[in-house]
C-alpha cells in the first residue's frame, strides 16, 4: 500500500463523511479529490497525502488528528430508532455516527468521574416481539415504575430519570425530519446511550421521545437483531415502544382517575401536570377503552378545527428536559483541575462545537472556561425546579479517587 499519511485510519474517513451527512460524491466535490481516490482511502488501499488530508479535514470540519485515532473495539448493540420508515440511510448513518461520538465522550468523562450505575432491570419479557401483547407491555411499564420506586404520579423529568438510572443522554440536531431519536445498549459497558433529535418537536414530544427509547430498551434489548433489521417489523417495534411510553407516562391508576371526562378541555386541563401532548392523551384514552371509535374521530376533528395540529396550548411554556449528566461531568473535571479545556479537545479529537453540542454545554464553554466555579455554572444552566419528585434529583457525580490517563496513574 502506498503510504501518504502514517497512521491514517480508513474507517475514520467513512465515519467523518457520514457524520456530516455527505455522500462520497459531495465530499469529492468539496475537496477536489476524485471519488475513486476517496474510495481507496476508505477501503484502506491507499492513504491521502498530508495536504489532501488537510483539505478533507477542513471539508468535514474535524481536526487532522481525528483521522489517525484508532477505532474503538467493542461489540455494537442493537440500534433502536424512533423514526419514520422513510428515513434515508444517509440520515440514519449520520445519527448513528453522532451517537458513536456521544459514547466516545461518555467513555472519556468516566475516566475521571463516577456516574450512576446502570439500573435497567430485566423484566423477563418474551424475546420475540410477536409475543408482546398490549397487556404485557402495560404491565412492564408499571413494573418498571415499581422497580424504580416511583409512585403513579406524573414523572417530573424523564431525561433526568434516565440519567439517574445510568443512561447517557444527549440532545442534538439529527439533520432529518424523519428521525426523532435513537438509542443503544452497550452490553460490554453495561451502559445505555440515548440521543434525542431536536430538529422538530416540542417539550412534550421530546419527553415522549425519551420515554419511547426507554420502551425500546426495556422491551427489545434481547430481541434477535435479525428481527430488528427487517423493515417489515418496523411498525410493530415502533408501536410497542409507543405503547410502553404512554403506559409509563400516563398510568391509568392515577391518570384515569384524574380524567374527569373524555373531551379536549379535559385533556387540556391535565397537560401542564402530566406534561404530555393532548394528542398522546387521546391515544392513551383510546387504548384504555375510554373512547369509542366514533368518539375518537370526533375528538380528532375538533382537535384539527382548533388548529392544534400546528401547535397545542402550553407547548411554549412547558420546560425542555435538558440532559445534565455530561455537562455536570465536564464541569466537575474542569473545575477540579482534572483536565483543562485543551486536554478535553486533544483527547477527543473533536471540534469544540461538537463536544459542546453533544455534551449539553453552552456555546463557547470550552474556549472560555477559566476555572468557573460550580455555583456560577449551575446558575447559568439551571433548568429544573429544586423541588422534584422521588428519584428525580440529579444523581451525585463525583471524581474518581484514582484515574488513568495515557497510561499513567494519578491520585486525586
Amino acid at each position: 500500500m502506498k503510504l501518504g499519511t502514517p497512521g491514517f485510519v480508513p474507517a475514520r474517513l467513512t465515519e467523518a463523511r457520514e457524520v456530516r451527512g455527505l455522500t462520497a460524491a459531495s465530499l469529492a466535490e468539496k475537496t477536489h479529490v476524485s471519488r475513486q481516490s476517496l474510495s481507496h482511502y476508505e477501503k484502506g488501499r491507499s492513504t491521502p497525502s498530508s495536504k489532501v488530508l488537510e483539505r478533507i479535514a477542513e471539508a468535514v470540519e474535524l481536526p487532522v488528528g481525528y483521522f489517525t485515532r484508532p477505532m474503538e473495539s467493542y461489540t455494537r448493540g442493537t440500534i433502536f430508532y424512533r423514526s419514520m420508515s422513510s428515513a434515508t440511510k444517509t440520515a440514519r448513518n449520520r445519527a448513528l455516527r453522532r451517537l458513536d461520538w456521544i459514547k466516545w465522550i461518555g467513555r472519556y468523562v468516566t475516566e475521571f468521574v463516577d456516574i450512576p450505575k446502570s439500573d435497567f432491570p430485566d423484566l423477563c419479557l418474551p424475546n420475540d416481539p410477536l409475543q408482546l401483547s398490549d397487556r404485557i407491555i402495560d404491565d412492564a411499564a408499571i413494573g418498571l415504575r415499581k422497580h424504580w420506586g416511583l409512585r403513579m404520579d406524573p414523572i417530573s423529568n424523564v431525561v433526568l430519570l434516565l440519567e439517574n438510572k445510568g443512561a447517557v443522554v444527549s440532545r442534538d440536531k439529527l439533520g432529518a425530519q424523519t428521525l426523532d431519536s435513537l438509542s443503544e445498549v452497550v452490553r460490554e459497558e453495561d451502559r445505555t446511550y440515548v440521543l434525542i433529535g431536536t430538529d422538530k418537536g416540542t417539550p412534550a414530544r421530546w419527553r415522549f421521545d425519551a420515554a419511547h427509547e426507554l420502551g425500546h430498551i426495556m422491551l427489545h434489548a434481547n430481541v434477535d437483531p435479525a428481527f430488528m433489521a427487517k423493515s417489515v417489523n418496523h411498525s410493530l417495534i415502533e408501536n410497542q415502544a409507543h405503547r410502553f411510553a404512554a403506559s409509563f407516562l400516563l398510568p391509568l391508576e392515577s391518570f384515569g382517575d384524574e380524567l374527569f371526562g373524555v373531551s379536549l378541555d379535559a385533556f387540556l386541563a391535565l397537560k401542564p401536570r402530566w406534561k404530555t401532548s393532548i394528542a398522546m392523551m387521546i391515544r392513551r384514552a383510546r387504548d384504555a377503552g375510554f373512547l369509542s371509535p366514533q368518539a375518537e374521530r370526533g375528538l380528532w376533528v375538533n382537535y384539527a378545527r382548533r388548529g392544534w395540529r400546528r401547535g397545542e396550548p402550553f407547548d411554549d411554556v412547558l420546560e425542555v428536559e435538558e440532559p445534565r449528566l455530561l455537562r455536570s461531568s465536564f464541569d466537575l473535571l474542569l473545575s477540579n483541575g482534572l483536565q483543562t479545556s485543551s486536554d478535553v479537545v486533544s483527547a477527543l479529537d473533536l471540534p469544540n462545537t461538537d463536544i459542546e453540542a453533544l455534551g449539553g454545554l453552552p456555546p463557547g464553554f470550552l474556549s472560555s472556561f477559566i476555572r468557573l466555579n460550580l455555583k456560577m455554572l449551575d446558575s447559568q444552566l439551571r433548568t429544573l425546579d429544586t423541588d422534584v419528585a422521588l428519584n428525580q434529583r440529579p444523581a451525585p457525580i463525583v471524581p474518581l479517587s484514582r484515574h488513568r490517563n495515557k497510561g499513567s496513574e494519578r491520585r486525586i
